[in-house]
């Protein structure tokens, strides 16, 4: 396996997270990762806010706010016309 360097793990690392690079270049970003604090840190701040997001896609929005966000977006569309 060969470092691929900085430029490379961090311009393929959102694909690198969701497992879509192949399995040469998975392994050469993880090579990377654990050779450089920098990336390896990035990586995490990126795998947080990933999960973070994830989490808050799956909870339901109090009925309230859905009703208010509903309201405004009717309000919206209706203006345009």
């Amino acid at each position: 396996m060969t470092d691929c360097g900085c430029d490379k793990a961090r311009r393929d690392l959102e694909e690198y997270l969701r497992n879509e690079v192949c399995h040469t270049e998975h392994n050469d970003i993880t090579e990377h990762l654990a050779s450089c604090p920098s990336c390896r840190d990035e990586a995490l701040v990126a795998r947080t806010l990933t999960d973070v997001v994830a989490r808050a896609c799956r909870e339901t929005a109090p009925e309230e706010l859905r009703d208010q966000v509903l309201s405004r977006l009717r309000a919206a569309q209706a203006s345009r016309h």
